[in-house]
């Protein structure tokens, strides 16, 4: 099968990136041949499709008028990205196509070449993107869904994506004119949610049920499960208001006997480092950034990974990374964190936000032997092995390609 993947970035920029690039890998493995469309940096993973990627803007930076003008017309319609596309489709004809994230760069300019060639597609919702402009569903310390039935004008009177009045304005254009248009909705067969909350998110802000598919996210199976022991437990990732670390760590300072490890780096540090140098402790411990193979000796050395988040997460990599490797997780119990961890046997669930509620929950397993962390860690470790690990999701994501094309025929 000819298969081609679609997203804004082919660095790896996220978890996004990190799960397509591992996808297509599988793919190839699996003797398909697999291309890929997306924006230049230098920062990329080669690709021998190089020749069809578009120019990439960084949105974070100052720009001179002329380029400001080129970004905004980017962000609602990327001529040179259709173009490119419409070229590239022509040259490789693919099989089908995986859509991932294409907003705010590529833009839904690319789905109409897809369209008018009725090319069978697909696309995985690594965000809530296809239903709002605020794509986090989180804003001003909370989840948000102010924008739902179509009141997108709300991401301008609240600036829920940025403090600039322009971005705000350009997001929500966009979703007026992608939803006037149905762009996604006519061009992708299926929509492949990764967790069970972002379907039945979904099905509630009115996209259609009967293209939502729940695809659960995999996760690499370590050889051997963790060994524990460091008595520590770990956070890794970024340090941003949404994962609702400043109450965890007012929770945290007060059960010295429970060492602590973050891993990242973010917005919040030097409020987060408040919250502890407040506190006159010393068992918690700012890493900053830590290279992957140190990191992962950090991790299987951890009693057990926590992820304080307070926004609607949809299938956190950390967690799936941290069940495959036989390692507990204390998560809030938000988006789909309960789909994931079951409270008592493969972790615990903590109220979002909740100091309290943190606090008791990180003395229920203060109070584990490590035998008993040990042995639920393997109890999220069977989870992934049962529907969960890259060579079934690999096989099912093959299957729903196979569903559309024939559907297509």
């Amino acid at each position: 099968m000819k298969i081609l993947h679609i997203n804004k970035f082919f660095d790896l920029h996220g978890g996004a990136e990190i799960y397509m690039h591992r996808l297509m890998d599988m793919q190839k493995s699996f003797g398909h041949e697999v291309h890929a469309f997306s924006t230049e940096s230098p920062k990329n993973v080669h690709s021998d499709d190089e020749q069809y990627f578009v120019t990439r803007y960084n949105l974070d930076r100052s720009h001179s008028l002329s380029t400001q003008v080129v970004i905004a017309r980017n962000f609602l319609w990327n001529t040179e990205a259709k173009k490119a596309l419409s070229r590239m489709l022509d040259d490789i004809k693919p099989d089908v196509i995986h859509i991932h994230n294409i907003y705010h760069h590529l833009s839904t300019s690319v789905l109409a070449p897809i369209r008018k060639r009725s090319i069978p597609c697909v696309q995985t919702l690594h965000d809530y993107k296809l239903a709002t402009p605020n794509y986090a569903m989180f804003d001003h310390g909370a989840p948000c869904e102010r924008s739902k039935d179509g009141k997108y004008f709300n991401v301008i009177r609240h600036k829920c994506l940025s403090k600039k009045f322009s971005y705000n304005l350009l997001a929500a254009i966009e979703m007026y004119f992608t939803k006037a248009t149905l762009a996604y909705e006519k061009t992708v067969n299926l929509f492949l949610c990764p967790s069970k909350f972002m379907k039945e998110k979904m099905e509630d802000w009115g996209e259609p049920a009967g293209k939502l598919r729940y695809v659960p996210n995999p996760a690499k199976l370590d050889a051997e499960p963790a060994p524990l022991g460091g008595g520590y437990i770990l956070y890794a990732g970024r340090l941003s208001e949404e994962k609702g670390l400043s109450n965890f760590l007012r929770a945290a300072v007060t059960i010295p006997e429970l060492p602590v490890k973050i891993a990242g780096k973010g917005h919040e540090l030097r409020k987060l480092e408040e919250i502890v140098k407040e506190s006159g402790v010393a068992h918690i411990e700012f890493l900053g950034f830590v290279a992957p193979d140190e990191l992962a000796r950090i991790r299987r050395r951890a009693d057990a990974l926590f992820l304080p988040t307070i926004s609607y997460e949809n299938a956190s990599g950390s967690v799936l990374e941290a069940m495959a490797s036989g390692i507990p997780a204390i998560v809030t119990r938000i988006g789909g964190n309960p789909e994931l961890i079951t409270d008592g046997e493969n972790g615990f669930l903590v109220i979002p936000d909740d100091v309290k509620d943190w606090q008791r929950n990180l003395r229920r397993f203060q109070a584990l032997t490590l035998e008993a962390r040990r042995a639920m860690g393997e109890k999220g470790r069977n989870k992934i092995k049962n529907g969960r690990t890259w060579q079934q999701h690999a096989e099912l994501i093959i299957s729903t390609y196979r569903e559309v094309t024939r559907g297509s025929k």
